[in-house]
């Protein structure tokens, strides 16, 4: 770290934003190529991200232990195929603890504000923690960080307990409660199955049905763990299992879309199986075809539903008043507690709001028609910026921590060049190369399930699909294996474009 100039306000070499899965491998993997000038903005009390902030009853991952795990960091003691919350946060901190990053992370330190100053060729920095400047900015603060609210008339006025899924308040007793529960996505589907026999009444408000299919786990034998430590290449041999058996999907949500019918049938299957209420079943089965929105697993929720004191309610909300909901056919329902299972801004991040590049634009207006960037992670107009799980790198179909450690490898081969430049100088993804690289995924994108109708987060307010990448996750890897120097342009801290 150095005097970043006027103020005697720190410099760093790189700050990171985030310490969850993304920002913890950057750190780790800036520290293996010998750089230790770096900085990790946490804006909360501790390691973890998503796992930090989750901790709902039942909040668990939907891609198994020992795939949704570092590659360089394997566990051999996962309890379950497939991780609780409580494990992942514990593996972060871990993670954390054995390669020595809490001396450089700033925690409870929120960025109010970064801004390409194209004169030094730096970004200045705000955090809640005080100013600092960095050569390069790496952004892992994640695609599912900020919680969506619902916009509903009178939602303001309710006078009971109101809180997200993603900000539970554990010390509020649901025990005989009238709750509802606004939202039927990945959330309320673990969560509700586990405060259904608690509540007095549970009301579950559903727009539009998901395809659910059966959760495959399983608690791992004292033997398995064994074989796992002695044996590390059964461990490995394990994850490539899983990793090729996810991979597969990708047959039918890209390159087949009509091969998803097959699977279909699974998850119609499992309706008729833990449905037996007919009325019921039309309520909980979609009207498009699986994959289309994002598939989630269940064993619990279709049971759930069918308890006697728990109602799915279908009609759309009228009005939120202050101790009932009122639905439009005009039935009124009484209420103490309203949670809200409404995911995440996943398609208008509002960081984006905070980051203002080398022309005073900030990134929220740049993708004001829908997020992209160029493998993910360069975006134009925005020098030495760099993204983990950004614009169209999301899954449907395997595991998030492949693509961070391939975004990650992408990053440090960047730095990388970066250093070959003048002193200074920053790089910026060339337009033309981001804007080629963006209508090729886009005409795959048209051709997948994710755009055979149905409305999902995966798509932007405009229509576009930004959240996810089309095709195998090793045909990402073999985009990003290496840097292509005649993609990005070198800016001089004269502000002075020249071929890298």
């Amino acid at each position: 770290m150095a005097d970043g100039g006027a103020g005697g306000i720190p410099h760093h070499d790189v700050a990171i934003i985030g310490s969850g899965f993304g920002g913890l491998c950057m750190a780790i993997q800036l520290q293996r190529d010998g750089r230790d000038d770096f900085v990790l903005l946490e804006r909360g009390a501790d390691v973890g991200g998503t796992w930090r902030d989750n901790h709902y009853p039942g909040a668990a991952c939907d891609v198994p232990s020992h795939l949704y795990s570092l590659s360089f960091e394997a566990n051999a003691d996962w309890s379950r195929k497939f991780p609780t919350q409580p494990e992942l946060y514990a593996y972060l901190r871990d993670v954390t603890d054995k390669h020595g990053l809490r001396p450089h992370i700033r925690f409870n330190a929120r960025v109010d504000s970064a801004r390409f100053d194209a004169t030094r060729g730096v970004w200045q920095v705000q955090t809640t923690q005080g100013a600092l400047t960095a050569r390069v900015l790496v952004a892992a603060n994640g695609g599912l960080a900020e919680p969506k609210l619902p916009d509903i008339p009178g939602v303001e006025r309710f006078a009971g307990k109101t809180f997200h899924s993603s900000q539970w308040d554990h010390d509020y007793d649901l025990k005989g409660k009238r709750v509802a529960v606004i939202g039927t996505g990945a959330s309320a589907i673990q969560f509700v199955p586990e405060i259904a026999d608690r509540v007095g009444r549970l009301d579950v408000y559903q727009r539009t049905p998901n395809w659910i299919i059966p959760r495959p786990d399983r608690p791992y034998s004292d033997t398995e763990k064994t074989l796992f430590r002695k044996l590390p290449i059964v461990r490995r041999l394990h994850r490539a299992l899983i990793y090729w058996e996810h991979e597969a999907r990708v047959m039918g949500m890209v390159i087949n879309p009509a091969l998803m019918k097959l699977f279909q049938k699974v998850a119609e299957r499992h309706i008729r199986r833990q449905v037996p209420d007919a009325v019921l079943r039309r309520a909980v089965t979609p009207d498009y075809t699986i994959g289309c929105k994002r598939i989630l697993i269940s064993n619990a929720w279709y049971p759930a539903l069918s308890r006697p004191n728990v109602a799915l309610i279908t009609d759309g909300i009228r009005e939120i008043r202050e101790h009932s909901i009122v639905t439009a056919d005009g039935t009124e329902r009484e209420v103490d507690c309203l949670i809200f299972a409404t995911g995440f801004y996943a398609t208008e991040n509002p960081i984006a709001e905070v980051i203002s590049g080398r022309d005073g634009q900030t990134l929220a207006q740049a993708w004001q028609d829908g997020e992209e960037a160029y493998l993910g992670t360069a975006v134009h107009g925005f020098p030495n910026l760099f993204f983990i799980v950004g614009p169209n790198t999301g899954l449907g179909h395997n595991s998030m921590v492949f693509m961070i450690e391939t975004q990650v490898h992408y990053i440090c081969q960047v730095l990388a060049h970066l250093d070959h430049q003048i002193e200074g100088a920053a790089l910026e993804v060339d337009a033309d190369v981001q804007a080629d690289y963006n209508a090729e995924l886009q005409g795959k994108l048209s051709k997948s399930i994710w755009a055979t109708g149905c409305q999902s987060w995966y798509k932007h307010r405009s229509g576009k699909i930004t959240a996810l990448w089309p095709g195998f996750t090793f045909q990402f890897w073999l985009r990003a294996r290496q840097v292509r120097a005649r993609d990005y342009r070198t800016l001089t801290p004269t502000h002075t474009p020249e071929t890298a």
